[in-house]
């Protein structure tokens, strides 16, 4: 038998396997509580009410009397003592509180024709990547004001740590002070900290930047990730979690997003060429409670999160890659085989993922093709779950036409469910880890999140990482109490969705550089 046959089938059981262990230690000092309790009741026939029946209290006043007030005393302790057992080993609930999108000035606005003119100006393509790079937007779903940072629509580019710095700190403040504001929470109250971005990593770091702008207490935990691709934004989420399962009754702050002015490449390598049409400014914030009293005002509460790392498999540590070409210009080059290792980390994530999220007769149905067309060869076809069936909201990073068209596909998704992936890609661009907050923030504007709906935030990183999140919303969003500050959708999101081509043209005459 195919080796990879073996492990696939492997794969499966052991995790239906483990998440049912995993119930039963989490489940058992609850069973043995009650246990005790079951136990120690009958015998406590002091606490039968007058008015009880007749054979309740002759049988408890019976059984009474086969233990002494010694033993009684020993069954009320160990009773007490499992209940507080379980209480203390029950993982602490953490809630999303609020979250923020930035949205940049609108001199950072850049149709597609600009963003071709100002490529052309600075010099360094030859006609050929020219071309390539107006195919490529002409097919990257993107629209016609997604966002750079002025050092790169500038004339002459000033690409420079200086204006790097610029750029990080409009998104980072702009969204922290934001989340700080629409939830009331001061900066002092934040007990962990995390931030991060892929591509520029400074001295002093970014939570440090944080802690200072914001006069954030002395023990602040703070963590500051780099280099961890997109699905970072699900990392740090996770992290976050873990956290605050330490440390009690406090806030997470999380902020993720990417620096793009580092980051642009001015070579003619054409695998290195792709993310110059997709790759935007943008950035999130996102506070995170672990305290009970937040529950009452909350949006969310996090469910699961599934982490998939693929390193070990060589094709997918080398499908996204930071790099110098020929010449020596610096950028990130994607292989011709990125959909083939997405898929595959997909398949790794959603089979740990199943279990915990989908009803049983799904499960079943998964199980049973796995096995029929694994081990006995039958000639069936491979069972998808319908994820439709436990979850409500689709966020899917917005990371090219072709991501989301293939997840669209694999996990036979309606146009609704894509809509905010394929929305955010369009208004935004790749905007990194942070995509996924614009997209909840999308479902948010147009009122779709309802109470107890559950939203599935999906994730690709280099590496090759597969992250997923799931939610539970606590209450109704209401869009129309939403104020114009508060979502980047607001302004605009009633003129949305619209239709996007397959391929769009630039006429690039409609827009002329200044002389």
């Amino acid at each position: 038998m195919d080796r990879e046959l073996v492990r696939t089938v492997k794969l499966a059981t052991k995790n239906h396997a483990g998440v049912l262990c995993r119930r039963v230690v989490r489940h058992l000092p609850h069973i043995v509580a009650v246990t005790a309790l079951v136990a120690a009741a009958p015998r406590l026939s002091t606490l039968a009410a007058p008015g009880a029946s007749w054979w309740v209290r002759v049988q408890w006043a019976e059984l009474a009397g086969e233990m002494s007030a010694p033993a009684l005393a020993v069954a009320c302790w160990l009773a007490a003592l499992a209940a507080l057992t379980y209480a203390a080993s029950r993982p602490r609930a953490v809630y999303l509180v609020d979250l923020a999108g930035y949205k940049a000035p609108v001199e950072h606005e850049a149709s597609r024709a600009k963003t071709i003119a100002h490529f052309g100006r600075c010099g360094r393509f030859s006609d050929e990547s020219m071309a390539f790079q107006k195919r490529m937007l002409e097919r990257s779903g993107l629209g016609e004001a997604t966002h750079f940072p002025m050092s790169l629509i500038s004339l002459p580019v000033d690409m420079c740590l200086h204006t790097a710095r610029e750029e990080s700190h409009a998104v980072i403040f702009g969204a922290v002070d934001e989340v700080l504001r629409k939830s009331a929470v001061a900066a002092a109250d934040v007990g962990v900290l995390i931030f991060n971005t892929s591509l520029l990593s400074c001295t002093p770091s970014f939570t440090s930047l944080i802690a200072n702008r914001y006069k954030m207490r002395p023990d602040v935990v703070s963590h500051n990730l780099s280099g961890m691709g997109c699905s970072a934004g699900i990392i740090a989420i996770d992290l976050a979690k873990r956290l605050l399962q330490v440390h009690a009754n406090t806030y997470a702050l999380v902020v993720s997003t990417e620096n793009i002015t580092l980051n642009a490449y001015m070579g003619n390598n054409r695998s290195m060429l792709v993310t110059n049409t997709l790759f935007r400014v943008g950035g999130a914030a996102i506070l995170l409670s672990n305290r009970r009293a937040d529950r009452r005002r909350a949006k969310y509460q996090l469910i699961h999160t599934v982490r998939t790392h693929r390193g070990a498999h060589d094709q997918s540590f080398g499908c996204v890659t930071q790099e110098e070409d020929d010449a020596g210009e610096v950028g990130v080059s994607l292989s011709k085989e990125l959909m083939v290792v997405a898929g595959e980390a997909l398949k790794t994530n959603i089979t740990t993922l199943g279990p915990l999220v989908l009803p049983m007769s799904e499960q079943l149905r998964f199980l049973a093709t796995v096995v029929l067309k694994k081990v006995f060869r039958a000639d069936v076809k491979a069972y998808l779950p319908d994820f439709k069936l436990a979850l409500d909201h689709f966020c899917i990073h917005a990371g090219g036409r072709g991501v989301l068209d293939e997840l669209e596909k694999s996990l036979k998704l309606s146009p609704w469910h894509m809509e905010p992936s394929r929305m955010t890609l369009y208004r935004f661009g790749n905007t990194s880890s942070s995509s996924l907050w614009y997209e909840l923030a999308y479902c948010e504007a147009k009122g779709r999140i309802r109470k107890g709906d559950r939203v599935w935030q999906i994730a690709f990183g280099s590496g090759f990482k597969c992250n997923s999140a799931v939610w539970k919303a606590l209450r109704t969003v209401d869009s129309a109490a939403i104020a114009a500050g508060d979502n980047p959708w607001i302004k605009e999101v009633d003129m949305l969705p619209v239709d996007v081509p397959r391929v769009a043209p630039i006429d690039e005459s409609s827009y002329q550089l200044p002389n």
